[in-house]
């Protein structure tokens, strides 16, 4: 007879640990907030040029549009295209410190759910 044993928690919150890094899922509903926050503020702003790293050189792949969030997903739009989008919760964004512009990670659903970096720079308003 096999012996099962119960899943593991976390002693502070209770919930299950996740088996891949050990932490409790309080750790992820935390960061999804985060993710959903920083989505929140970069959304709505206007896109001057969009540009991406292939093979060590950046390419403009994208010019004049906007940012926005619709039905759970991030969508970069510019040129007339969507050029990037993905589920809001597998975002990884970070600002430059200029604040000029942002950095986007995620599985781009437009491409076929491959991991892409891009760099989009805002329309600067004086």
């Amino acid at each position: 007879m096999a012996l099962i044993r119960p899943a593991a928690s976390c002693p502070i919150s209770s919930m299950p640990f996740c088996r891949s890094s050990g932490r409790c899922e309080v750790i992820s509903a935390r960061r999804l907030v985060i993710t959903l926050r920083m989505a929140e503020r970069i959304a709505g702003h206007r896109i001057r040029y969009v540009t991406e790293r292939k093979e060590d050189v950046d390419e403009v792949i994208g010019r004049e549009g906007s940012l926005s969030v619709r039905d759970g997903e991030f969508i970069v739009f510019a040129s007339s295209n969507i050029l990037f989008r993905c589920e809001v919760d597998d975002l990884r964004a970070w600002e430059l410190l200029s604040k000029d512009g942002v950095v986007l990670t995620a599985h781009d659903l437009e491409h076929g759910g491959a991991e892409r970096t891009i760099i989009v720079y805002y329309v600067y308003y004086r």
